[in-house]
Formats: structure tokens, C-alpha cells, sequence
């Protein structure tokens, strides 16, 4: 399998240098990519780099995770209108630990191939780096005019952010260049990837070899990834969509990439499945011949939320997703955990009522009535419950005054109402 190819016909190629295309065909590369360990767990908007570091696994190379522990102190400028707050020691390891667990599972780590997957963290060669043997031994190398030339400090000084750019991230460039620097002396890395907007600093990497010991390394770089109306990618009115179910449930997740446009899921189920060409091919071809039936957002869902999370979660979350779009049954509705009820219902009405009138007893009348106003009077709802109208928890009510007690709770909390055939309201017994 030829990785650039690869990348090439699913859209995630940017930018490469001279000879990279050559250098890959030649001979078995180790090559990086950073990541910032801003939070212990990554987020999609990673899953690119990820998914190019598989890719390069998958094509005989060797893969290198950075996780950014020194440079994460500091913050990179590029992309950013403001300075970002810094991170202890002890806050790094951790949130290390988060994002070796999940690369694991898109990398192999642990076999004895050549070409296993490694972890390498900066600050493991910078904790001991005196300023003063940095200045003379790095500083010396790259010009302040090399460095003002680039996209991302040229942004920041042109005032374009209020507080203009501090001495701290300015430096960050050369930080990142050491990084390569270092990899490519005890690891023999001869190639750094990441997002396009990441070259500046990835060529001062390559400057800075080449002045230092006359080396010649190279930079290949992807799209950064957005939506085709042209907002964030991976970003929802609630934040970042996160590959721990801590942040973002199994559910959420498979919700998210179920709910793309269809000109956004042609492109990303390149770039976030390992599906083959004639694969995506022939699944494009079936969803042009009827976008309703929305098979490339199934499809991108299924792959990734499994990749990701599991088949078991995937299945989860096709079960919720049928309770509340397709019916579903009180079977499955009791078999989903609070923390995707929560997300299945969010948004619909709440009510709170008693525990302790719900542990004697409640008409349902009464409850949905008075109690909580899920319907606007007894009539209403006793009509309701005649024509086969009301649910309570996926069941038909059969009575209107049929007794509701704390053995009718969902997770021992919840009571879900269903009136008609789209309106929901979920009743919370505090």
C-alpha cells in the first residue's frame, strides 16, 4: 500500500515536501505527529492526525505519538488569538496516561513488528535543558528574520489578537524544531506530519537539522477538517465531541456522525474509517441513488463510533436512537444506562415530582395531570389514554388512573411519557 496514494484519494493531503513521495518508496520510515495534552482525552478534531498515523502503520512505517509535554506548557500560536493557560507537571502525566490508553486503540504499541508504534513525551528531553545551553545550542541556529516569516506569528503581530504575542510562544517554534531535532538523532525520524497549519513550525524543524548536522528530513501536512457550510468541524452547541464516553457518550458520539450533511459525510468517511476505495465508492454511489435513505452517515457512524468506543456501544446506541426516532421497546428503554437516557432525552420537557408520593402510590391521572403538567387537563388525557394515545416507559397506558408507584422508575429516578407519536416528556422523582 502506497500512504501517500492513500492519502492522497481520501482528501487528507495538504502539503508535502520535495522527496517525501521518494523517500517513502525507498525504505521504512519513522515519522511523528504531535499532540497537545491539553485534556486527558483527545477529541475528534485529533482523529485526523490518528487516523494518518494508522494509515502510516498500516503501510509498513514506523509511527511516533509526541505527546507535546513541554511545548504543552507553553501553548503553540498558531490558530490562536490568545495566549493559553499553562499546565502543571503532574496535570501532563496525567492527561498523558488518558491519551496513551486511547492510541492504543488505533495503534499497535506492543508487538514485536519493526515498525510498532511509540510514545515519546518532549518534556522527557527538555525538563533538564538549560535556557542558556538552549540559546547557544539552538537559538544560535535560526534567525529572528526566519522566524517573523512565518504565517503564524505574522498573524499575531499584525493585530489581529488584542494582546499580541508573547516571548513565551514566539519561542515555540524552535521548541517544536528541537523536537524534531531530537527524534531524528535517537530515533532516526525522518519525516513530521500534522495539520496544514502546523508547516511553518514543521520546516523550521527541518531548517534547523539541516544547520545543526546537515540532514535532510521532510514534512508532509493535511487539510484541517471543517464542515461544508464552513463551521468548526467536531464542535456542537455543547463543545468538543470527545473519544472518552466520560465526556461524550457512546450515543452522543454516534449521533454526532449520524447527523452530518451529505456533502460533509462523502468526505469524511475517507478520512475517519479505514474503508477501502471501491468500498466508499460503491456506498457513495448507493447514497446518491437515494440520499434519504442516509447510508454514508450510517455507514461513517457505524465505523467510527466502533473503532472508537465498541460494537457493543455502537448497538447501544442504535437501540437508543430507535427508542426515540423509530419506537423502540420498554425492553431497551430499561436497558439504557442513566447517562444515555439522559442524552436520548435531552432537550425534551422535565418535570420533577416526589419520591415520597410516588413510594404511596399516584393515579396516573393525578401525576400527569396535577403533578406534572404533561397534559393540559384530565379530560384531555383520559381521552388520550382511550385511543391508545399515552406510553408510560414504552408501554401503552391502559387505564387513566392506573397507580404509579417507585417500581415504575426507570434507573430507580425516571418515569418516561409518551404522548402521540413524537411527544416526550421525562419526569425526574427527587
Amino acid at each position: 500500500m502506497n500512504f501517500v496514494e492513500e492519502l492522497r484519494w481520501r482528501g487528507m493531503l495538504h502539503d508535502m515536501m520535495p522527496g517525501t513521495e521518494e523517500l517513502l518508496a525507498k525504505e521504512q520510515v519513522t515519522a511523528y505527529i504531535g499532540f497537545d495534552p491539553t485534556a486527558d482525552s483527545l477529541h475528534i478534531g485529533h482523529l485526523c492526525s490518528v487516523m494518518i498515523l494508522r494509515h502510516f502503520q498500516r503501510c509498513g512505517h514506523k509511527p511516533l505519538a509526541l505527546i507535546g509535554g513541554a511545548t504543552g506548557m507553553i501553548g503553540d500560536p498558531s490558530g490562536k488569538s490568545a495566549e493559553r493557560n499553562l499546565l502543571t507537571e503532574e496535570t501532563l502525566r496525567h492527561n498523558m496516561e488518558g491519551m496513551k490508553k486511547q492510541l492504543s486503540k488505533f495503534l499497535d504499541f506492543d508487538s514485536d513488528a519493526p515498525n510498532h508504534a511509540e510514545l515519546v513525551n518532549n518534556y522527557d528531553w527538555m525538563k533538564d535543558y538549560s535556557f542558556l545551553d538552549f540559546a547557544r545550542e539552538v537559538g544560535k541556529h535560526i534567525t529572528v528574520n526566519y522566524m517573523m516569516a512565518k504565517d503564524s506569528v505574522k498573524k499575531r503581530l499584525n493585530g489581529e489578537a488584542r494582546d499580541g504575542l508573547s516571548f513565551t510562544e514566539f519561542t515555540y517554534q524552535l521548541l517544536q524544531g528541537y523536537d524534531f531535532l531530537h527524534l531524528y538523532e535517537t530515533k532516526g525520524c525522518k519525516l513530521q506530519m500534522g495539520g496544514s497549519d502546523q508547516w511553518g513550525n514543521i520546516t523550521t524543524g527541518a531548517e534547523l537539522i539541516r544547520r545543526t548536522n546537515g540532514g535532510e528530513v521532510y514534512a508532509l501536512t493535511c487539510p484541517l477538517i471543517t464542515k461544508a457550510d464552513g463551521g468548526k468541524f467536531g464542535k456542537t452547541e455543547s463543545g468538543n465531541i470527545w473519544l472518552d464516553p466520560r465526556y461524550t457518550s457512546p450515543y452522543k458520539f454516534y449521533q454526532f456522525w449520524l447527523n452530518v450533511s451529505d456533502e460533509d459525510a462523502k468526505r469524511y468517511i475517507k478520512i475517519f474509517t479505514a474503508l477501502s476505495k471501491e468500498e466508499v465508492e460503491a456506498l457513495t454511489a448507493e447514497h446518491e441513488a437515494a440520499p434519504h435513505l442516509r447510508v454514508l452517515q450510517k455507514r461513517l457512524a457505524k465505523e467510527v463510533t466502533i473503532m472508537v468506543h465498541s460494537e457493543e456501544d455502537f448497538n447501544a446506541a442504535v437501540e437508543a436512537s430507535n427508542i426515540l426516532f423509530g419506537g423502540g421497546t420498554s425492553e431497551a428503554l430499561k436497558k439504557l444506562d442513566e447517562q444515555t437516557l439522559l442524552s436520548v432525552f435531552e432537550g425534551v420537557p422535565q418535570f420533577e415530582v416526589s419520591r415520597d408520593a410516588l413510594a404511596s402510590g399516584v393515579k396516573a391521572v393525578d401525576l400527569f395531570v396535577e403533578n406534572a403538567a404533561v397534559f393540559a387537563s384530565k379530560g384531555e388525557m383520559r381521552k388520550l389514554v382511550q385511543g391508545g394515545g399515552v406510553s408510560l416507559n414504552k408501554e401503552k397506558l391502559t387505564a387513566f388512573d392506573q397507580v404509579i408507584t417507585t417500581a415504575d422508575l426507570l434507573d430507580d429516578k425516571y418515569l418516561l411519557v409518551q404522548r402521540g407519536k413524537k411527544n416526550y416528556y421525562l419526569i425526574i422523582a427527587k
